[in-house]
C-alpha cells in the first residue's frame, strides 16, 4: 500500500463513511418506496432480472449503510459492489432499453458521482475501518 494511504485523516475517514450511509439510506428508502408501490417489478419496462436487482438493493443498501455507519470492512466492500453493480445496471438501462444518453439522465449522472465517491475512496478508508 502506498505510504501516505495509510496515513489518512479519522475526520476524512468518517466524513466519507456517513455520507456514504446516509446516500445509500435514501436509495435504499427509494427501493423500499418502489417495492411498496409496485411490488418486485416496479418498472414494467424492465427486464425481470432487472426489477429483482433493483428491488434487493431495499436491503443490501441498507446493510451496506448499517456496516460503514458501524465502521465495518464489509460496508466498504458491499458499497464497492453495489455501486459497481448498479451503476453497470443503470448504464445498460439507458444505453441498450431506454436508448438514451448520459447528458439526458439526471438520476444517472448523480449514481456515477456516488459511485467516483465511493470506489475512489474505498482504498483509503477501508483499511481505517475494523473488520
Amino acid at each position: 500500500m502506498i505510504g501516505w494511504m495509510r496515513h489518512t485523516p479519522r475526520w476524512a475517514v468518517i466524513s466519507v463513511c456517513v455520507i456514504a450511509a446516509v446516500l445509500l439510506f435514501v436509495g435504499a428508502s427509494a427501493h423500499v418506496a418502489d417495492l411498496l408501490s409496485h411490488g418486485l417489478h416496479p418498472y414494467a419496462w424492465a427486464p425481470s432480472w432487472l426489477n429483482l436487482y433493483w428491488s434487493s438493493l431495499a436491503l443490501f443498501d441498507t446493510l451496506a449503510a448499517a456496516f460503514l455507519i458501524r465502521g465495518e470492512r464489509r460496508g466498504t466492500d458491499l458499497a464497492c459492489a453495489i455501486m459497481a453493480t448498479d451503476l453497470a445496471a443503470n448504464w445498460y438501462t439507458v444505453y441498450g432499453i431506454q436508448h438514451s444518453s448520459f447528458a439526458a439522465q439526471p438520476g444517472l449522472q448523480r449514481l456515477t458521482v456516488f459511485a467516483a465517491l465511493v470506489l475512489g475512496t474505498a482504498p483509503f478508508i477501508r483499511r481505517h475501518l475494523t473488520k
